[in-house]
């Protein structure tokens, strides 16, 4: 596969390389302490690559569908982790890719501590305006969220707050779209959230926003009387990044598997791919790529 490579990328092993030897060959002035650097040591396994992930991208199906056509394309074979606490397992040096949302609580502080390389994005999830079968709003199969939040006003039926990390703030920018109606009566905001705030929606027959891919996980354990009503506006797509470990002590990162597999994401068939792989029980709701967001020179050509 054909890449484009820009001189950070395309030097990075390099730099691991004379960093390492760097550590090995430093000596301090005679009478002096010898001068502290690290020490990279190469991957335990170089055909390995361990990703860490969050549950998102498993449960919907696109990542392990992907990496089992990256195994039948290459080298490398994947070690697939998923949960909530990526960074922590990539900071334990038990990853050497990351893969999470683009605003998830420790990917800056991942980043900025130099734990790892730039985020990259990669593709999209899906969230939903979900709702009662009733629909008393009359808002399902709308392609604009924002006319939603308005007719949902306006019919004063219940919506209620899911106070989690961006969902409270896109509620803010539809209750704006919406002209700032006013809230008494109708907007349920009571601090819960994910499962706690969709019960309480279905329990009042009223809205909530939250992703798709844990609300199919939750109605396959117990049938909730809410569906998916808007799901087509791009307001509500949420961004997933991957971001390659840096070695560097406990990380004996497998730098090149990471780039090799990050490199796949990005390739136009690859992300061309993504757009034919549907959710689960959805077969009209597709993952949406974005590795077009990426500056240029990084993307692989072919």
């Amino acid at each position: 596969m054909s890449r484009s490579r820009d001189p950070d990328r395309r030097q990075l092993l390099a730099g691991t390389a004379v960093a390492t030897l760097a550590a090995a060959c430093s000596r301090g002035t005679p009478g002096e302490p010898e001068a502290a650097a690290a020490v990279v040591l190469p991957p335990e396994e170089p055909t390995t690559v361990r990703i860490a992930s969050v549950k998102t991208a498993v449960e919907g199906r696109l990542l392990p569908t992907l990496i089992e056509r990256f195994e039948r394309s290459g080298p490398y074979r994947v070690r697939l982790s998923t949960g909530e606490r990526v960074y922590d397992l990539a900071r334990n040096g038990q990853s050497d890719l990351v893969i999470s949302h683009y605003g998830h609580r420790d990917a800056e502080a991942f980043v900025l501590d130099g734990l790892g390389e730039w985020p990259r994005t990669v593709f999209s999830n899906q969230m939903a305006l979900l709702g009662p079968p009733s629909d008393p709003a009359r808002v399902r199969g709308l392609d604009d969220v924002g006319e939603a939040f308005r007719r949902i006003a306006e019919s004063r039926s219940p919506f209620v707050v899911n106070d989690i990390d961006g969902v409270r703030y896109l509620t803010e920018i539809l209750w704006n779209a919406a002209g700032r109606p006013d809230r008494a009566g109708w907007f349920v905001d009571a601090g819960t959230a994910k499962d706690t705030a969709i019960d309480r929606a279905a329990s009042l027959g009223g809205y909530t926003l939250w992703g798709l891919t844990p609300f199919l996980r939750v109605q396959e354990q117990r049938r909730l009387a809410l569906e998916p009503h808007v799901l087509a506006d791009p307001l509500l797509q949420r961004m997933l990044v991957s971001i390659i470990v840096k070695p560097g002590g406990a990380r004996r990162s497998n730098t090149a598997g990471a780039m090799a597999f990050q490199d796949y994401l990005l390739a136009p068939a690859t992300q061309a791919a993504i757009r034919t792989i549907h959710y689960p029980g959805r077969h009209a709701v597709s993952w949406v790529p974005a590795g077009r967001h990426n500056r240029t020179a990084i993307l692989p050509k072919a």
